[in-house]
Order: C-alpha cells, then sequence, then structure tokens
C-alpha cells in the first residue's frame, strides 16, 4: 500500500509565501537577540518599576494619605530597619565580588553610605532617628524585637540574590534606586502633612535625595556596558523585577498583621491600642 505524505495532502503553496514567512520569523530572532540600546534598556528597566515598584502598595497608599495609626507607622519602621539593616551586608558582598579596584572604590561609597564613617552618621543610625520619633526604643529596634517572619524570609532572599547570581544581576537589582527618589520626595512631604511629629526623624530620607540617584547612574551604567548579549540584559531586568517582588512582599506582611485582617503571628511586634 502506498503512504501519502503529509507535504502530499497539502495545497500548493503561493510562490513567495514561505520566503516571507521565513523573513518574519527571521526579522523576529534577530529582534529578540539584538542588544538593547541604552534608552532602550532604562525603558524597560523603567517599565519594570512602573508596574512593580512599591509606590502603588496599600499600605503605602494608607501612609501617603494619613490613614496609618502611630502603632502602623511603629510597625513599618521596626520590619523597614531589618531590610535597612542588611543592605550595608549586601553592598559588602557585592564589593568583595568587584572584578577590578575601580569597581570596588565606587561600590564601597554605598557601605559607607549605610554604616557610616568617623565623618558620616549613616543611613541605619538615621533610620534609629526615626524609630525613635515614633516612640519606639532605639535599642529593641536594632535587636529586631518584633520583625514578622515574613519580612525576614523576603530580606534574606535579597542577600541570597546578591551571593548566587552573576554579579551584573547583582548589580542590576539594586537599580530600583532609579525610582526612589520620587517616592522618597512625595514620602517626606506626605509625613510631615499627615504626621508632623516624625518630622524630626526624617533626615534618612535627606540623604537619600541624593545619593540614591548617583548610585542609580553608576548601576546603569554597569550593567549597560557589562551586558554583553541580549540575553545577559533580560537576566539583568528579571533582576530587578524580583527585588521589585522583595519590596512588595514585605509591604504585603505588613497589610496582612496590622491593617487586613490584623493578624500578627506570634511574637511579633504588637500595637498599643491607646497609641495606635
Amino acid at each position: 500500500m502506498a503512504v501519502r505524505t503529509v507535504e502530499a495532502d497539502r495545497p500548493p503553496k503561493k510562490p513567495g509565501l514561505a520566503s516571507n514567512k521565513n523573513t518574519n520569523v527571521n526579522d523576529n530572532v534577530n529582534d529578540e537577540a539584538r542588544l538593547l540600546s541604552l534608552d532602550e534598556l532604562l525603558a524597560r528597566l523603567r517599565a519594570v518599576g512602573e508596574e512593580r515598584y512599591h509606590h502603588k502598595h496599600p499600605f503605602h497608599l494608607m501612609m501617603h494619605e494619613g490613614r496609618l495609626s502611630r502603632g502602623q507607622l511603629q510597625a513599618w519602621v521596626l520590619n523597614r530597619y531589618y531590610y535597612q539593616s542588611i543592605i550595608p551586608i549586601k553592598d559588602s558582598i557585592i564589593l568583595s565580588r568587584g572584578p577590578d579596584s575601580a569597581f570596588r572604590r565606587a561600590w564601597r561609597k554605598r557601605v559607607i553610605d549605610h554604616d557610616g564613617d568617623a565623618h558620616s552618621e549613616g543611613g541605619i543610625k538615621r533610620w534609629l532617628k526615626l524609630a525613635e520619633a515614633t516612640g519606639l526604643d532605639p535599642e529593641d529596634v536594632r535587636a529586631g524585637k518584633g520583625i514578622l517572619p515574613a519580612t525576614r524570609f523576603a530580606v534574606n532572599e535579597y542577600l541570597n540574590i546578591v551571593r548566587s547570581r552573576a554579579l551584573l544581576e547583582a548589580v542590576a537589582s539594586s537599580l530600583t534606586e532609579l525610582f526612589s527618589r520620587d517616592l522618597i520626595t512625595l514620602r517626606m512631604e506626605k509625613l510631615r502633612q499627615h504626621y508632623p511629629w516624625l518630622s524630626g526623624g526624617l533626615d534618612y530620607f535627606e540623604a537619600r535625595l541624593t545619593q540614591a540617584p548617583e548610585d542609580a547612574q553608576f548601576a546603569v551604567t554597569y550593567v549597560f556596558e557589562n551586558a554583553k548579549t541580549r540575553a545577559q540584559q533580560e537576566l539583568a531586568i528579571l533582576a530587578l523585577r524580583d527585588k521589585c517582588d522583595i519590596l512588595w512582599a514585605q509591604l504585603d506582611a505588613l497589610y496582612f498583621a496590622y491593617v487586613e485582617p490584623g493578624w500578627p503571628p506570634p511574637g511579633a511586634f504588637s500595637i498599643n491600642e491607646e497609641e495606635g
């Protein structure tokens, strides 16, 4: 019995159809493999921020609308401290992986910005001043008393990213600084407006208005110059997306524990109802 091939049952091809189809496929493949220009890369990074950065989280929206109680603000400051405290550790890991002295000198600034030195008190100490302004005991905050388990898991994942992924991706994960200046500016305005009793504890944010843009510029340049393939550029974009998810997850934990449904886990910070 003769076996007919699949081709034999197909209608005749129109002249030029196959070549046009192949041309379109090749164009798509070439476009996916093409390196993004600096402007295109920045546009992709900013698109991640617009979609995933935590400026749109309901907890932050409540803060900016003046709808958080003192106790809820205390919970935010306490849990955010854990994130702040690991930033110089994160940066020290990246620093230790730096391939040359120029990179290490530039990145060392980030460690000093948070840990301080003989000339500056550093971001961690400034954050503790904010904690004190909310009515928290700075030593309890430093000790991490009452921090949500979910906060620890999310923040520790950030350390895992910079330890385990390529240096390019570790650097790219810091690029939330591309968006932070606008959020910090808004936050300072709204904190002063709605929570004037915090006005003496906002030095941390003042410093970040200049530090963050400088850091972002260096990181963007590094990523652009060192991502040699489109695949590496896509991994850098993914690292930024993952960092945004980590920031969002921290606020998810706060919202669940202290807003709705309001179920803090055992051992977590408890809001004083008389103050909150």
